[in-house]
């Protein structure tokens, strides 16, 4: 019985993150160069892979935000969001574990690093996109590098605050966090 419960509740936590990161990247629009958008979905997409971990930290991350570009309008990114955003969350996840795993003590130090390197890889994960897929060209889709800069470090710092807050509470407990968020300071072993 307690497997079925545990399954059941890792789909509503990955459905309701898919919801949470399609709202969060929906919330706030701002329109970029290179006619994609900045948003704070990041936040969301990060802290999902804290929560969820490297298998479905990336479902959450990815579809979530493949949905908000398609309900915006922006459906010719959707294909590159989705692979872009499921990378970033594998990214944290994978470093939160293998630098900081169960029993050590540098849960920040894994969650910081994942964060920026999956923020490093949604930068130039969209400039390739923007520059080969889409079709600006590498120097053209330049011009979109700096926004997206911006929205990884707002998505790293409000995704490490998220973490930071609920650790203390025991969700990363409740919601079995992957096996990853028991690394986090305050979520216990599940």
């Amino acid at each position: 019985m307690k497997s079925n419960r545990t399954y059941i509740l890792k789909i509503t936590t990955t459905a309701v993150m898919i919801a949470l990161t399609c709202v969060l990247t929906l919330a706030v629009r701002i329109p970029s160069p290179t006619k994609g958008y900045l948003n704070l979905g990041d936040c969301a997409v990060l802290f999902g892979a804290w929560l969820l971990g490297p298998a479905l930290g990336p479902v959450a991350g990815g579809l979530g935000s493949a949905l908000a570009d398609i309900i915006a309008g922006y459906p010719v990114y959707a294909p590159g969001t989705l692979v872009i955003k499921a990378l970033m969350a594998a990214t944290v996840s994978l470093s939160l574990y293998f630098i900081s795993g169960k029993g050590k003590s540098r849960p920040r130090a894994g969650f910081i690093t994942g964060a920026v390197a999956a923020e490093t890889l949604m930068v130039a994960g969209y400039w390739f996109y923007e520059a080969l897929v889409i079709g600006e060209g590498l120097v053209p889709a330049l011009a979109g590098v700096p926004g997206n800069a911006v929205q990884g470090v707002v998505g790293a710092a409000g995704s490490f605050f998220l973490v930071e807050i609920l650790s203390h509470t025991g969700v990363g407990r409740i919601c079995g966090a992957g096996g990853v968020g028991r690394a986090v300071p305050g979520a216990k072993d599940v």
